[in-house]
């Protein structure tokens, strides 16, 4: 019988941010063998339980590095305002990977694949102000993303 830890984290749904993106921009072939993109945040919304309101059309972008071996290192930052007109910074950080070189070929001509074909997740950091956002600057949170074409859904949890 396996036990549970007794320091096993608890998450918590605190809100989805559905981000349309712009075109990418390609930097390649890089110096290290990588290739590095810079992509737009063009527009979005936030909806959840903890937070609503919508992303700052073009206040940032993400700008992945693609590695050889077909993972892609997210660095994405960018702008939320909150429905009650409050700005928070967002830094998203994490990984993704196609479960298959069939799928990765699919994600590359951004057609659609299921959640369970790969592996999408960010580690965010947010910079709210003093109010009732500045929860946001005071927890971990670990974000679920779903690509979608031309898009991304990533479903923030709060570590409690």
């Amino acid at each position: 019988m396996t036990q549970i830890h007794p320091f096993l984290p608890r998450l918590e749904h605190a809100f989805t941010i559905s981000i349309d993106l712009s075109r990418p921009y390609w930097i390649t072939p890089g110096a290290r063998g990588d290739t590095r993109a810079a992509i737009f945040a063009a527009q979005g919304v936030i909806e959840g339980p903890r937070l609503q309101g919508r992303v700052v059309p073009m206040s940032g972008g993400d700008y992945p590095l693609s590695r050889p071996n077909g993972v892609i290192d997210f660095d994405a930052r960018y702008l939320l305002e909150a429905e009650d007109g409050a700005i928070i910074y967002l830094e998203n950080r994490g990984f993704r990977w196609a479960r298959s070189p069939e799928i990765a070929e699919k994600m590359r001509r951004n057609e659609p694949v299921g959640f369970e074909d790969y592996y999408m997740r960010v580690t965010p950091r947010f910079d709210a102000p003093a109010g009732p956002h500045e929860w946001l600057s005071q927890h971990v949170f670990v974000g679920v993303a779903e690509k979608v074409p031309n898009a991304n859904r990533i479903h923030y949890f709060v570590v409690m």
